[in-house]
């Protein structure tokens, strides 16, 4: 195995972004192996490997301009922003390459493209099919009936399910188990033998193998999720590997079947594959088009964030101060409950707390990792303690009967004398589940509990860290709520999607119970005097959770031990839900009332409880002073923070690197289902079934689908979401931003090449600076004199 072979099947494998299960969705961005690259250049190697655009059709683009949207001052911005060699020379030239649109590019063929050409079976479709159900079985979380054993590799695996498949060979592909046969047990030595065959050049390599691996859709995403995972762990993982080798296999199979009738063909697309990726000037103009897009907005948000603030900051010790996640949901939720009363003030932070769990629920024998996906475990927590009282056990004795029933029922010598006996006791839980539009209940485990419980020292430690995260050092209110966040949906395959993407794909109350305990402990607030932080005695932390698609607020008020009067916090908290509601029911389609919107999260053909995260447009880590009061419609992220109380500007860096980072993988995951949904979006939700529990198909199988579905970036007649790339705003020293980014390569990277945006604020909390690239900065105007209309902040028809 050649030393350039083995870093092109690397290469290919981390071009292939992670899908995480749906137990556990989180956003993910799909360009993960291409943020080194400036997006023409992107949209050239996507349009080699998979076929699709990077950006809008620009009739898309040309709407924008006639509306009014994008100005004349955004394309000249964007032309002289970009370093193309070949860009057009003038707005008039730009504005004329949106008169004529680009065709569809089409993907470099594979082998099994061509066989299919030369004798009209469809080799794409059935190596799908077969490789998908395979996979479906390989790759099951408990689903399936009958487990596929998981011991060994991947790849022997699928050989051995392989030589048994007689179904490529009926369907026109003789001697494919007797290939399979002969070919080596060894994955990589597979590739080698494959790659010689097909005569793929090492120049070629990398995007033939990426090629490869994009055919395979979600599947391979799949694999890459479990390298990812082991990587975090300090191991290894082959499965993407593996997958790679098997889909090799089949090319090797097909070229060994139709050479004499291809090779000429596909000696032309190995010499495609061959050529360097390079922007055309049609990837220029797309990509400076795009730019002007996303100056269009900043416009708006900059004009915004100069105008003066409608709404006054408290200055006396606030009567409530709740903290929620930087989740652009909780903006619209703060703005409701601050407006109820000037007393009120909300905080901004990552929904985990800073706190890294492995929690494992009540009665569960699952370990549920609530933190974000970029870090690892810090704590383990379980639900319950260790004196279980009565209730507690009885659920307890219910949560193992029900499962053991669920075993029952699903079993092979039960499952269909189960439906015989018991269907008519059903029809009236279907009937009540089907017809019922109360809300679901929030999660109500017993109050969950460090285990093994943390050290005087590490306590103190870890209650500094997250308050000075949390820039809430001085001032605090009688009552301190921590809400987490979370959807209760039903008939939602995805409904985790909807949950707290800083806590893994889960609802946020359980590290806000944690950090919440972990604040009300006498020992904790006495460590915290000695490091400058006090706590009043009458402050009590609160945690909560905000159902983001009923904005009905649960709180645990039970974990206390002790009671207080929460009359006036459960008003407010009601009164800024039905705010929240009517607000955004003007955006969900069908919601005609505020009070519409409850229902939906229990109706089982409800394809859009909620909007989730679309329309994200901005990040903005500031005093919530300079952000208090101004509509960001539900698309903003708002992170609390002070520059001046931080110390060496480690939160600063801690923002940085993790919650923008969060930040740009949500912001990039609707950006590429929305303009390349075939490739990196969910599908049709009508059509899903689920598979393994790990993702859907659309229909009866095939590719895994992975990204968001149709209906969460489209409402039928119109874009949910715009389609722009992240804007993070900054209020701190540049030099300190500069120093950051010149300490972590991989942050840098996607500032530098534009997948995220970069503005630093003054001391007014005005736009000053804007990111150049390469560590360089240019003076951005700020004024309140540009018009505020929401034209950004609304979706797009």
């Amino acid at each position: 195995m050649t030393a350039t072979l083995i870093q092109a099947i690397d290469s290919a494998i981390r071009a292939i972004p992670p899908a995480w299960p749906l137990a556990a969705t989180v956003a993910v961005n799909p360009f993960l192996g291409q943020t080194g690259e400036d997006l023409s250049t992107v949209g050239a190697r996507l349009a080699r490997v998979a076929g699709t655009r990077v950006t809008m059709p620009r009739a898309w683009y040309a709407t924008q301009i006639a509306q009014g949207t994008i100005t004349d001052q955004d394309l000249d911005a964007a032309l002289a922003a970009s370093a193309a060699p070949r860009k057009p020379g003038s707005t008039a030239a730009l504005r004329a390459a949106l008169q004529q649109d680009r065709p569809a590019p089409r993907a470099l063929p594979t082998v099994a493209d061509l066989a299919a050409a030369a004798n009209g079976i469809d080799w794409p479709g059935i190596i799908s099919d077969r490789i998908g159900t395979w996979a479906a079985g390989w790759f099951d979380q408990g689903q399936a009936l009958w487990a596929a054993p998981q011991a060994g590799s991947a790849y022997a695996a699928w050989r051995e399910s392989a030589l048994r498949d007689l179904t490529p060979e009926i369907l026109g592909l003789p001697g494919f188990a007797r290939h399979v046969a002969g070919a080596p047990e060894d994955p990589t030595a597979a590739i080698e033998r494959a790659v010689t065959r097909l005569g793929l050049s090492g120049e070629a390599l990398p995007t033939a193998l990426h090629r490869l691996l994009m055919t395979l859709e979600g599947w391979a995403q799949a694999g890459r999720y479990k390298l990812w995972m082991a990587e975090l762990e300090g191991g290894d993982d082959t499965t993407a590997r593996d997958l790679l080798a098997i889909r090799i296999v089949w090319e090797e199979a097909l070229y060994n079947a139709h050479a004499a009738t291809i090779a000429e063909a596909w000696a032309a697309a190995v010499a495609a594959h061959a050529a360097p990726v390079v922007a055309d000037d049609e990837d220029v103009i797309d990509a400076i088009l795009q730019e002007a897009a996303e100056r269009a907005g900043q416009r708006t948000l900059i004009a915004r964030l100069a105008s003066p603030s409608p709404a006054p900051v408290p200055r006396d010790r606030p009567v409530l101060q709740a903290a929620f996640c930087i989740d652009v949901r909780s903006e619209v939720f703060r703005r409701a409950l601050e407006s109820i009363d000037p007393r009120v003030q909300t905080l901004g932070f990552a929904g985990f707390f800073g706190l890294t769990a492995a929690h494992r629920r009540f009665a569960s024998d699952t370990v549920e990792l609530r933190l974000p996906v970029l870090l690892n475990p810090g704590v383990t927590s379980q639900a319950g303690t260790d004196q279980v009282s009565a209730a507690d056990g009885a659920a307890r004795v219910r949560s193992r009967a029900h499962r053991a029933w669920g075993r029952f029922k699903l079993a092979a010598v039960s499952s269909f004398a189960f439906v015989e006996a018991t269907g008519p006791v059903y029809i009236a839980k279907l009937l009540g589940d089907s017809f019922t539009r109360k809300p679901l209940p929030a999660p109500a485990d017993p109050a969950p509990r460090l285990t093994p419980g943390l050290d005087l020292p590490a306590r103190i430690d870890a209650a500094e860290t997250i308050l000075r995260a949390m820039s809430l050092t001085g001032t605090f209110a009688p009552i301190v709520l921590l809400a987490g966040h979370g959807a209760n949906v039903v008939n939602n395959p995805h409904a985790s999607a909807l949950h707290c993407g800083a806590c893994g794909g889960y609802s946020g109350e359980v590290n806000a119970r944690l950090v919440a305990a972990l604040m009300n402990d006498a020992e904790v607030r006495a460590g915290l005097g000695g490091r400058g932080i006090t706590v009043p005695d009458d402050t009590v932390f609160v945690a909560a959770l905000h159902d983001t698609t009923t904005d009905a607020v649960t709180l645990y008020e039970q974990d206390l031990g002790t009671a207080i009067d929460l009359t006036e916090v459960r008003r407010w908290l009601s009164q800024a839900g039905m705010l929240a509601r009517t607000e955004r029911a003007l955006r969900l389609p069908g919601a005609a009332t505020g009070t519409g919107l409850s229902a939906r999260s229990r109706d089982w053909a409800e394809v859009r409880p909620e909007w989730g995260l679309a329309g994200c447009q901005a990040f903005i880590a500031a005093p919530r002073s300079r952000t208090i009061g101004r509509t960001f419609a539900g698309r903003a992220f708002l992170h609390d923070y002070e520059w001046e109380i931080d110390q060496g500007f480690k939160v600063l860096e801690l923002i940085l690197t993790a919650p923008v980072v969060v930040a740009s993988w949500i912001s990039l995951q609707y950006y590429g289902s929305t303009v390349a949904p075939a490739v990196f979006g969910g599908g049709n939700k009508l059509i899903h079934n689920v598979v393994g529990g790990l993702g859907v198909v659309e229909g009866n199988g095939g590719a895994l689908r992975t990204g968001l579905p149709w209906q969460s970036v489209h409402d039928g007649t119109g874009y949910a979401h715009d389609p722009l790339r992240l804007t993070v705003c900054v209020e701190a020293p540049r030099q300190a931003i500069s120093d950051i980014l010149a300490r972590h390569p991989g942050v840098r990277a996607l500032f530098d090449n534009r997948w995220l945006h970069l503005f630093v604020l003054d001391e007014q909390g005005h736009v000053a600076w804007r990111y150049a690239g390469d560590l360089e900065w240019t003076a951005e105007r700020s004024t309140a004199s540009e018009p505020v209309e929401d034209a950004r902040l609304e979706p797009v028809g």
